[in-house]
């Protein structure tokens, strides 16, 4: 019977292990991720500067520390020098803080720039050659794949005469003059009347999201879809087409299979480059 305790016991205490290992995971990359292009060892590497330029009777904060010190809600129940420590470490956290958002400001107008999109293949201008340096100076090591996602351009919203012209230009093969011109005219009333008020919410939207179609996309092309997924609107994975390493259509299944778990957990650890 204590056996049978013991057992039940050790079993439900390695599934909550188990249970709570991806939720660490999670929370450890998200942290990495939100203080990148830094690492969480620079904060170590700030706080200790900035004390080891205190003892040597400097002020690096240029009477901030002091000012930090004087606000602090526990100061009645520290020691003089505790307090300078604590004072001395949220001004450090507050300048690592300063320096990952300049850091993630300079990265998102640096990858804004297109130039290098229509050079020629093989040939690199001194503008580009300078962007790829500061590219990589601001781009911090060892980055995990969503590293890059708080430093990426917002999308920007296209202007509703340009997109009413992209799509005459797509229709006009398709239709006859008719048919195109009457597409025309419903084209530039849309534009005049609901596109513009449309536009504006779009452009509201855009304000407070990164890009402002990513939600919208998964709802509706991926969750509301009733298409089949295969060709139309997801990868689709087969193993090798060329070499047949076992005739057994269970034994290539669960290869494939295999694989695609491995690549899952990649993913989810986030080891894959970005």
């Amino acid at each position: 019977m204590c056996r049978l305790v013991n057992e039940s016991w050790n079993s439900g205490k390695n599934n909550n292990a188990a249970e709570l290992q991806p939720f660490l995971l999670s929370l450890q990359n998200s942290f990495i991720t939100g203080v990148y292009p830094a690492s969480p060892s620079s904060w170590l590497f700030v706080v200790v500067a900035i004390l080891a330029t205190m003892y040597t009777r400097s002020d690096p904060s240029m009477g901030l520390i002091a000012k930090i010190q004087e606000h602090l809600p526990v100061s009645q129940s520290l020691s003089a020098q505790c307090q300078t420590v604590v004072s001395a470490v949220l001004f450090s956290t507050l300048l690592w803080l300063s320096l990952i958002f300049t850091m993630r400001l300079c990265l998102k107008q640096l990858l804004s720039y297109h130039g290098w999109m229509f050079e020629q293949h093989g040939k690199m201008s001194n503008a580009t050659k300078i962007w790829v340096a500061l590219v990589r100076i601001f781009s911090g090591r060892k980055p995990l794949l969503y590293s890059f996602q708080g430093s990426l351009p917002n999308l920007p919203v296209p202007a509703i005469k340009d997109t009413v012209k992209r799509y005459l230009d797509s229709v006009r093969p398709l239709m006859s003059d008719t048919e195109f011109n009457r597409m025309a005219a419903l084209s530039a009333d849309f534009q005049r009347s609901l596109g513009s008020r449309l536009q504006w919410y779009l452009k509201l939207k855009a304000l407070w999201a990164s890009n402002y179609v990513s939600d919208w996309w998964e709802e509706y092309i991926y969750l509301r879809g009733r298409g089949p997924i295969m060709v139309n609107s997801n990868y689709y994975g087969m193993d090798f087409l060329y070499v047949t390493p076992t005739p057994v259509q269970a034994a290539r299944a669960g290869n494939t299979l295999h694989a695609f778990l491995l690549y899952r957990r990649k993913l989810y650890r986030e080891e894959i480059k970005p």
